[in-house]
């Protein structure tokens, strides 16, 4: 491997402007188009000032994850695709065949112009494939497509709001076409956090604050479903990663449920029928199908990916976002990482992303031994003079000499 870590970032997004998707759209799509793209504008303050282009311009992100000493990154998207109103994983399904239609276009117009994005930097780009579970036979069509790429490292699938009308529970039947295919290529299942969120109140002053608070929640909810629901009891090969959704630790609490009914007769009535058709604690099909994208994650988050195994857990950057660690990851993990040996390190950093998503160490090895950052750099800890000042990341962790000490 070297002296240098191999750095597989789990979570960082791309898109194109709004005018590049245009030419990956079908032309009976363009006039329409063309009149949506009049009238846009992004509600996203990262999407329309001068650190917008890092979303599509490869030349610059390559100097960025160079610097950052990066090797390889996974891509989910970031900018808003054609007939969208914001970005993917907190916009609503579509609840109709009308709504449906428009957004299945542009997301198959981000799909294929990400795939060129990611062929512009070989080796070194992987990208999810975005679907709806609203029709799954289009869904499992789009995967073969992505898949035979070559670049394709994995399927994003929003998480179903509860009650939606055009998409059930992850459990649900519907689903399994999905699942199957999904298994036979052995591209995982990716959630990101943002999906999944009931509807607000669009023009209420507290909207912002409620979905804030719900961000991660309903996302989360997919876990239960899958575990529970008996998803991974049928498919044991699947594999199911959860980016930017906390630190991994549901499957202990729904133990904890298994186990409290075995003395509460009333919650054991609730319980029998999973108890009954599963054949492992939820725990152990964590252990078994379940990864954990740790975005952005602190000192904090490290101890707590120790404690539940740290190779389920992968580090990610969030480029380009303002509360990434970009472009401090390395103090960010001179910071974050003195719990770990070298070994934990190497796995966290590189090792359980590249496995999952297809990277080729190997091939990524020189690129690390130039710009990756050496063993020892990351072993140095990381003084209070040395926190930059100009980082939203640092600031989210109360930078000061408590922080430093964690």
């Amino acid at each position: 491997m070297g002296l240098n870590y191999t750095i597989v970032s789990s979570d960082s997004h791309a898109g194109a402007d709004v005018l590049g998707y245009r030419d990956y759209l079908p032309s009976a799509w363009h006039a329409e188009f063309d009149e949506w793209a009049k009238d846009y504008a992004s509600p996203w303050d990262d999407l329309v000032n001068d650190t917008a282009s890092k979303n599509w311009d490869s030349d610059r992100r390559t100097a960025d994850m160079n610097a950052e000493g990066i090797a390889a990154e996974v891509i989910f998207p970031n900018t808003i695709p054609p007939f969208f109103e914001s970005i993917v994983n907190i916009v609503t399904l579509p609840k109709d065949q009308a709504a449906f239609d428009r957004r299945w276009a542009g997301l198959q117009a981000h799909n294929r112009w990400v795939v060129d994005f990611c062929e512009q930097l070989p080796g070194r780009r992987r990208a999810f494939l975005q679907v709806f579970p609203n029709d799954i036979a289009a869904a499992v069509d789009e995967v073969r497509w992505g898949h035979a790429t070559g670049v394709v490292c994995g399927v994003l699938l929003p998480a179903p709001p509860a009650n939606h009308p055009a998409a059930p529970p992850l459990y649900a039947d519907h689903y399994e076409p999905l699942w199957d295919v999904c298994e036979e290529l052995d591209l995982p299942v990716a959630h990101h956090s943002g999906s999944g969120m009931a509807e607000l109140v669009a023009d209420h002053w507290a909207t912002g604050a409620i979905m804030a608070t719900e961000f991660s929640m309903f996302t989360n909810r997919s876990l239960t479903h899958m575990i529970l629901g008996g998803v991974f009891e049928r498919h044991p090969r699947l594999k199911f990663t959860m980016t930017e959704q906390g630190p991994g630790n549901g499957a202990r609490e729904l133990d904890a449920l298994f186990h409290f009914a075995e003395k509460r007769p009333w919650i054991k009535m609730f319980m029998r029928g999973a108890q009954d058709n599963l054949s492992l604690l939820p725990s152990e099909y964590f252990q078994r199908n379940c990864y954990v994208g740790a975005s952005v994650v602190g000192p904090e988050g490290v101890a707590v990916a120790k404690s539940v195994g740290i190779d389920r857990f992968m580090w990610g950057t969030d480029y380009p976002h303002r509360e990434a660690t970009s472009p401090y990851s390395r103090e960010a993990l001179r910071l974050s990482l003195p719990g770990l040996t070298e070994a934990e390190c190497r796995s966290f950093l590189g090792e359980v992303a590249a496995g999952i998503y297809g990277f080729d160490l190997d091939a990524l090895a020189p690129i690390a031994a130039e710009w990756g950052p050496s063993v020892d750099e990351l072993a140095q800890p990381l003084t209070e003079d040395e926190v930059p000042a100009d980082s939203e990341w640092f600031l989210d962790r109360a930078v000061g000499a408590h922080v430093l000490q964690v």
